[in-house]
């Protein structure tokens, strides 16, 4: 089955694997879906919504065993301070559940900041939208297709 996000990459002609897994709802971690994909941690993305004192709403996107470094991401994104959104918010922001967060065919077009470390990869893992579903995707593409921005914004977790 085909998501928002995969009809929006093939519309823009952005080649990309529609990845799937099963999905348990009581841990819907990142690292469980690169585990059950087989992906190692650092290629896996996961899709954060934050709020900027002076910008608003934008995305943070990085990897399944990284926390982000909200200093680091307020800096780049011209804020003083920036905050993860409370999760009751994140469907009415977004149109997407926890755990089914992208970038790719938001409500509304919000800033995507992506980790630097998707560099180091040919491809890499991001939500199609919905649980259990993954794009593989080149990270240049991808960052062109949401018109991110590239940056340092994660702190690596143990």
């Amino acid at each position: 089955m085909k998501t928002n996000a995969a009809r929006i990459l093939e519309q823009q002609q952005v080649p990309y694997e529609l990845l799937t897994y099963d999905v348990d709802p009581q841990d819907l971690a990142a690292e469980r879906a690169a585990d059950k994909l087989g992906l190692p941690y650092e290629q896996v993305f996961k899709t954060l919504v934050v709020r900027g004192d002076c910008s608003g709403v934008c995305f943070a996107v990085i990897p399944a065993n990284a926390r982000l470094d909200l200093k680091a991401l307020a800096k780049m994104s011209d804020n003083k301070k920036v905050e993860t959104v409370p999760l009751k918010e994140v469907q009415s922001l977004t149109g997407y559940i926890r755990g089914g967060v992208t970038a790719l065919g938001s409500k509304k077009p919000y800033p995507v900041f992506l980790d630097i470390s998707a560099t180091q990869f040919n491809s890499i893992a991001v939500s199609a939208g919905k649980r259990g579903h993954m794009l593989m995707v080149s990270p240049t593409t991808y960052q062109i297709t949401v018109q991110g921005t590239i940056g340092a914004i994660t702190h690596k977790l143990c």
